[in-house]
């Protein structure tokens, strides 16, 4: 079977199951991770995924996005700095 053929097997088993995914997974390093855990200890997000989801909205949206009771822009703006510094950005 070939790359192909088990794309659409998988496709396939997902549709007949009824559970076709809405998520994706993007994958990080570890100290990313547990760096940006550190820093959002206290500021309302429920999880690192919370704040990177929230992010990427904002980043997409061109920064037209506000959320209530959420990071300021300039909250946001010195963690963009951060991740550019460590080269994520």
């Amino acid at each position: 079977m070939n790359l192909f053929q088990r794309e659409q097997l998988c496709s396939k088993m997902k549709t007949k199951r009824g559970t076709k995914e809405t998520k994706v997974t993007i994958k990080i390093p570890r100290p990313l991770y547990d760096r940006l855990k550190g820093i959002l200890e206290g500021t309302g997000f429920n999880s690192v995924t919370d704040f990177i989801v929230y992010v990427l909205r904002d980043i997409a949206s061109g920064g037209k996005e506000r959320v209530e009771g959420e990071l300021s822009h300039e909250e946001i703006e010195l963690v963009r700095k951060r991740l550019k510094a460590l080269g994520y950005l």
